[in-house]
């Protein structure tokens, strides 16, 4: 397994991220791990370097690189309910900060980056966010719909909003397959939301799956926090691995 800690130019600076693939000559198809909220940290690049066992470029960029590099926060105390809500009103701002257009902006430059490695292999991409990186994954593959055959988001929060560019509104601009894994019990992804993001998928004939995992809270995915659930990661892993395999094509 190769991986190690790059800069990818953007149009506003540089984002620092972490890169991970097999040891053994490619080219690999690339896939774009976009962070939860409390930003890149060992777990996540565990499971960049999951993925990239599996055959797989992969890049986790610090999305809130405009603030600096990661670790912007303190993230030892995430397995206690106080210390995961401490860090998440830090990231709260940055959160707003990072508003669509600049994730259009950011998105381009970390495709193009994947796009340039050498052991990248010709052709689309695939995707997956956490927590606000669902939001940003459904983003960049309607923003690049040439680019991204597939697009996962885990416990996304807010892909159903009343503003214009709501995401969920966005189904019909991106040719992806896509997948949703919604936790159960979500204040920001209600059952209400979940069925106005399956009623605007329909209506755009997009191809997806949206399932909810039993007994879930939002943020399950992560075995650093307080809210893991690993049957629900170990299936999320399933799901995952297989969308990837099916959709990008390989050497």
């Amino acid at each position: 397994m190769g991986f190690s800690s790059v800069q990818v130019p953007t149009p506003d600076g540089v984002a620092d991220a972490f890169v991970a693939h097999p040891d053994e000559d490619g080219p690999f198809p690339a896939v774009l791990v976009y962070m939860d909220a409390f930003g890149p940290r060992p777990v996540l690049q565990d499971m960049a370097r999951t993925i990239a066992d599996d055959g797989f470029f992969v890049l986790l960029p610090n999305v809130f690189y405009r603030s600096g590099p990661a670790p912007l926060f303190d993230t030892s105390d995430l397995t206690s309910e106080e210390g995961r809500k401490a860090v998440f009103a830090q990231a709260a701002p940055l959160i707003s900060a990072l508003t669509a257009d600049l994730a259009r902006r950011d998105a381009g430059a970390y495709l193009d980056f994947l796009a340039a490695q050498p052991n990248v292999s010709d052709g689309p991409i695939g995707i997956t966010g956490y927590c606000m990186g669902g939001r940003l994954a459904v983003r960049t593959a309607a923003a690049f719909p040439n680019r991204v055959a597939a697009a996962a988001a885990f416990h996304a929060g807010r892909l159903v909003t009343d503003k214009p560019d709501s995401p969920h509104l966005l189904a019909g601009a991106a040719t992806a397959e896509f997948y949703f894994g919604h936790a159960e019990h979500d204040p920001s992804m209600t059952p209400a939301d979940v069925a106005a993001l399956e009623q605007a998928f329909d209506s755009a004939g997009a191809v997806y799956r949206s399932e909810v995992y039993p007994g879930t809270e939002h943020g399950f995915t992560m075995s650093d926090t307080a809210v893991h659930d690993p049957p629900a990661l170990e299936r999320h892993w399933r799901v995952l691995l297989d969308l990837f395999e099916r959709t990008l094509q390989r050497a």
